[in-house]
């Protein structure tokens, strides 16, 4: 059954949101962590949208988790989501450019389609999906090829990124079959305190609190992350894992690289190898193939 068109309308606008300001925020996450400390750069993202949600979340009516087995399930998409996803983008965004960065995180479609398969609630898996899972990860394999000789830290930071992508998804499918009570807004706002003091205590534990600086345009981007990148787009992220499947939700991932690539190409200078350019074709073909819907009937 087809929604709706004012639904339809308030599921283009998230996917818009998610589209748009997510590949930008990788531009921004690089921008950060050239000067900031990862963890608390992190941290300091999450803990202020995550008051800023709840306050708004609480104006609007919304009501606080209010059973154990919530708080359960929203810390647990916490580690998954934003601690473990997010973090580990920040962190490989210290030694790879943000469009690499963008185009590696694009496997979170891969991951969805393939998680979303699995259990009692899984989605049924076609040959055509196995064979873009199958394409897609051979495009990562030439993406994460060294052309200028192996680096461990490059290479750690890629993989680091890979896992990342794997986290995401994850934590997408859990949210999703978990269906909390907690209304989805007051849900990310929760999520993003947990995330906050966990990657705090992660920053301090590391001795990060020594790095931190009050330099202008990590700040800027630090900003952007928190009133687009975290009340905006995650918070339309959220409400959009509740209204439409795994894969139609992974189709992001295809949006998001373009708009890191050109932004990161225009912004920064950076650029891709004929190589790399190869990869993220095939990439992103994968990508296509996982995330188109299957024929029925």
């Amino acid at each position: 059954m087809l929604p709706d068109h004012p639904q339809r309308l308030r599921i283009l606008r998230a996917f818009a949101v998610v589209y748009g300001v997510w590949g930008s925020a990788y531009l921004a996450i690089g921008a950060g962590v050239a000067t900031l400390p990862p963890a608390l750069f992190a941290a300091a993202r999450f803990l202020a949208a995550g008051l800023l949600l709840a306050a708004y979340a609480r104006f609007a009516g919304q009501h606080f988790p209010r059973h154990r087995g919530e708080w359960k399930t929203i810390t647990v998409a916490a580690v998954f989501l934003l601690v473990g996803a997010n973090g580990l983008v920040v962190w490989g965004e210290q030694w790879i450019p943000s469009n690499q960065a963008a185009l590696i995180a694009a496997t979170v479609a891969l991951w969805l389609a393939g998680l979303g398969a699995l259990g009692p609630q899984g989605e049924s898996f076609s040959r055509r999906r196995l064979s873009g899972l199958l394409t897609g990860f051979a495009g990562v394999t030439v993406l994460m090829w060294p052309t200028d000789g192996f680096v461990l830290t490059h290479f750690s930071a890629q993989i680091a990124i890979l896992l990342a992508a794997l986290s995401w998804a994850a934590g997408s499918i859990y949210m999703k079959r978990r269906r909390p009570s907690t209304p989805p807004l007051m849900a990310a706002a929760m999520q993003s305190l947990v995330a906050g003091v966990l990657l705090g205590a992660i920053g301090f534990a590391g001795g990060e609190a020594g790095r931190w600086t009050w330099e202008g345009d990590a700040l800027f981007a630090l900003l952007y992350l928190i009133v687009f990148g975290s009340c905006l787009a995650y918070a339309a992220y959220v409400w959009l894992l509740h209204e439409v499947s795994p894969t139609a939700l992974g189709t992001y991932a295809y949006v998001n690289p373009v708009v890191a690539v050109v932004l990161g190409g225009w912004l920064l200078g950076e650029s891709l190898n004929s190589t790399q350019m190869a990869g993220m074709l095939v990439v992103l073909l994968g990508v296509v193939l996982v995330s188109l819907p299957d024929k029925t009937g």
